[in-house]
């Protein structure tokens, strides 16, 4: 990866990333791949537990970027052709594509998949942390849309 970021899980077909300060525990790796993302485990990823293209499939699932992956050749991860932006009812932004996120002040980094904060509170801007109203212990809210039942938009 030319920017690794997080901690690495070496396999023999790929590597994959995680930066736990990203994670929004969506939870799509261990519901996708429980063979391979087993938070019950050390170490909790195990690349080789599923074929290169499953794995790459469930990483690709993860909303928030906090996990990564590159395959053995040295490939980029690639990115959705067509960016996608969702509001989320909770506040959240969830953003695919081929994106440049910075936080203020500072560099600019590639990405593929970020959910960003929509309130202003999170500590660790500008992605999302769960540190306001989208946190899940909170009670939920009314919706914040009327267009659809959930509050979420799409903008493509």
């Amino acid at each position: 990866m030319a920017a690794e970021r997080g901690r690495p899980y070496r396999g023999d077909s790929l590597t994959v990333t995680f930066d736990a300060g990203r994670c929004i525990h969506a939870a799509e790796c261990v519901r996708g791949l429980p063979r391979v993302f087993d938070t019950g485990r050390r170490p909790w990823i195990r690349p080789d537990a599923a074929p290169a293209d499953e794995v790459a499939e469930v990483v690709r699932r993860c909303p928030s970027g906090a996990l990564q992956y590159e395959p053995a050749d040295g490939t980029a991860e690639p990115a959705d052709p067509v960016t996608r932006v969702r509001r989320c009812a909770d506040g959240r932004i969830v953003v695919r594509g081929d994106l440049r996120v910075s936080a203020e002040g500072g560099p600019a980094s590639h990405e593929t998949r970020v959910t960003l904060c929509g309130c202003g509170r999170s500590g660790n801007q500008p992605f999302c942390d769960h540190a306001g109203p989208c946190d899940p212990s909170r009670p939920a809210g009314p919706p914040r849309s009327p267009e659809t039942s959930d509050g979420d938009r799409t903008v493509t």
